[in-house]
This record gives structure tokens, sequence and C-alpha cells, in this order.
């Protein structure tokens, strides 16, 4: 019988449908100290120039160009130039001014000399090569006030916040971090302070999820694990689904009779598709509780690590306009064959090294959906296509991890 709602669907047509149904969050000002991972909600405009003023990127001499093309020449020193100094020199033909980097660049200057390409005797400086235009910095060569720096979607990163630091930006209006609820099903997971029974074992996913809603500049909120109860489970769904912007269950999504996340969305959700033609991954479900957005991520550890990279963390970035600035990628040589499935994306577990000046890749550890040791352990994922063979000697996009 054919579902109601997209069945077993190539992942390029899942994220399709998780951007088509993305949420807008707020907006507030924050101080750039705490902006780091933050999503530019207007635009960041410059508030001066940089540099502010000619000035030389050199220590030295400020000098006329034309004073110095056939060295050696002798010129007098009649001041000098530090960083930071409130006054500004000025030279005429034959002199010279001792300038620092950073210094202002004097009125009549419009070329540096090394100090290194100079000899100094009391107050003449002779110049042993001519003087370079180039160790100029010139007024507004790097930003101009009012200059538009970042605009909507863009990641707050190091580099950036120092930008904005240098254009006189203190604060900077951004995206609020979505709230995530964080929920891991199962009858046999057990908390890190408690001990273990025979058939249990420690519940990991939504520390790993915890972790990777953090990367992408949100803020997760984990509840303590769900036992296979579908009671249990609707009031902690109804309980997120009013206190938070967004769910994501792990387990209980695959087609078993105590597959409880699948259960109650298919009684009491809303269902946008089930199902993906991805390895490892292929069981996740996408849709809406309460009109809350929710995934159902599967529960092995590996699978819900890579349908969240997949998917989750792509839905995420189109709700704040940007894009997906976490997943890096680089492309490898495969080192040996990978088992692919027509018409499915392949995502495997590989380590990178380098032969002959070409980046390879090849298989890291045991490979099955439990193995969270193997993912930990390796250095990216394949993202081998449906219309690619996964042979040895293709050349394969790797997700970096």
């Amino acid at each position: 019988m054919s579902k109601p709602y997209p069945y077993f669907i190539s992942l390029d047509e899942a994220v399709g449908i998780c951007h088509q149904n993305t949420i807008t969050p707020t907006i507030e000002v924050i101080p750039i100290t705490s902006a780091l991972n933050r999503v530019v909600a207007d635009d960041v405009v410059a508030k001066v120039d940089d540099p502010g003023f000619d000035n030389s990127s050199m220590d030295g001499f400020a000098v006329i160009y034309s004073d110095t093309t056939e060295p050696p020449v002798n010129l007098t020193i009649v001041g000098s130039s530090n960083a930071g100094t409130g006054q500004l020199n000025t030279i005429k033909s034959g002199e010279a001014v001792r300038i620092m980097t950073g210094g202002p660049l004097p009125t009549g200057a419009d070329s540096i000399i090394p100090i290194e390409l100079c000899d100094v005797d009391n107050n003449v400086v002779t110049l042993n090569e001519s003087s370079k235009p180039n160790y100029v910095r010139k007024q507004g060569e790097n930003f101009a006030k009012q200059q538009t720096l970042f605009s909507t979607g863009e990641v707050m990163t190091p580099e950036k916040i120092a930008l904005c630091a240098a254009a006189g930006v203190a604060n900077l209006t951004v995206f609020s971090k979505l709230k995530i609820a964080i929920i891991s099903t199962g009858d046999e997971l057990k908390n890190l302070d408690e001990s273990l029974d025979f058939g249990q074992i420690y519940e990991s996913n939504s520390y790993g999820i915890e972790a990777l809603v953090e990367v992408y500049g949100h803020e997760p909120i984990r509840y303590p694990s769900v036992v296979d109860d579908i009671d249990i489970l609707r009031r902690n769904l109804e309980h997120a689904a009013k206190n938070y912007d967004c769910i994501i269950t792990s387990g209980g999504v695959s087609m078993g009779d105590r597959d409880f996340v699948r259960i109650i969305m298919e009684q009491e959700g809303e269902i946008k598709f089930w199902r993906i033609k991805m390895r490892p991954g292929s069981p996740p479900l996408f849709g809406s509780w309460q009109g809350t957005p929710i995934f159902g991520l599967p529960g092995n550890p590996v699978s819900s690590h890579v349908v969240f990279r997949a998917l989750v963390g792509k839905w995420l970035s189109s709700c704040t306009k940007s894009v997906d600035s976490v997943s890096k990628y680089t492309n490898a040589i495969l080192d040996q064959d990978v088992k692919t499935q027509q018409d499915f994306t392949t995502f495997r577990r590989v380590e990178l090294f380098d032969h002959q000046g070409e980046l390879y890749a090849r298989l890291k550890g045991h490979q099955g959906s439990g193995n969270i040791a193997g993912i930990a352990m390796s250095d990216g994922l394949t993202k081998i296509l449906p219309n690619q063979n996964g042979k040895k000697g293709e050349t394969c996009r790797i997700i970096l991890l």
C-alpha cells in the first residue's frame, strides 16, 4: 500500500522538502564577543576607513620617490612619525622623516625606504636603493567607511569578528539561536551515571547531536532518554513542542512494532517524508508535531550522525538564510572499491593519506552503523552519489570530520 507521504526518496528530494518547511528565528543584537558561529541577520557596515590614513608598512624613512631614483642619495632627517602619533609631519624635496610601521605618512611623502637599506649619520640618511611606493598603506585600501562587510546569512568566524572590531563595529544583529530539543528513545539505553545490566548500553546519540547543534550555532536541550512507551514518548514530545523550536529524536523510526516515534507520528503527527535512499541512515523521518518541526533520526549512532550532517545541518542553515559552513569538503582518490547500492547516496568512513602528491581515501574500520568508534577515528565520509560506482581509482567527494 502506498504511503500518504513521500516514502523512500533520494537525499536531494529529502533536503528539498526540508528547505520548503523551514522556520524563521527571531533576531537580536549581541556584542561581537559573543558572535562566534552566529549568523548575521542584517548588513554589517564599516564605521571607519581602514587604514584610516596613509601609513607605512615598514620601519624606515618616508620620502619623496622622485628624490630616490638614482641612489645613493643623501636626505636631511626633519622629524619622526610613530604609530599612534597625533601630529602629521610635512616634508619637501631633499628631506626625509623617520617612520615606524603604522606611522602616518607625512604630507608630501609618497614612498618608504626600509631602515635596512639606509645608513644614518646624525641628521642625514643615505638611501642605498630607490624607495618603495608600495610600502605605503593607502587610506581605505582594506575597506571604506559605509562599506558593507557582511550580509544576511554570513556565519561569524574568528577572522570575521576581528574584521568587525577593526571596522569599529561593536554589536551585531544576528538570528537568535534556535532552541532544539533532543530526545533519545530505547529500552536498552542507560545514563552515564548508571551501571549496565546485560543487554543495556550507554546512551550516546544525544551527546553527539547536542555537540552538532552547538557547532551550527544553536542551543540544544537534551532530554533524559525515553523508554519504548508511546504514552511517555507523547508527553515528552508535547513538552518539547510547547517549549522549543525544533525536536530531534533518536531511535524508533524504522519498521518494527516498537518503533514508536514512527508509529506516533503516523497516528498523531504530520510526516513530510519517511526513509531516504542513503547508506547508512535510511530510516529517518521529517515532519511536524503539534506545529513544531521534528526530525526522527535512526538509533544507530553512526546513522544518526551521518543523517544530521547530510540533512539536519542543511535545514538549520536554510532557516538562517546561510550556507552550511560547518561541512567542509575535499576530493580524494579511492584506494579501494567502496560498496554502494544503486540509486543510493553512500557515506563510508575513511582515512586520508598522501601518495606521490595525491590525496587518497581508504576505508577506516568496520563500517557497521553501530560502530561510533569508526567515525570518531576517521578523517572523513565519502559522499558517493547515486550515479557513481565507488570503484578504486575514482575521485570521490569527502566530507571532512
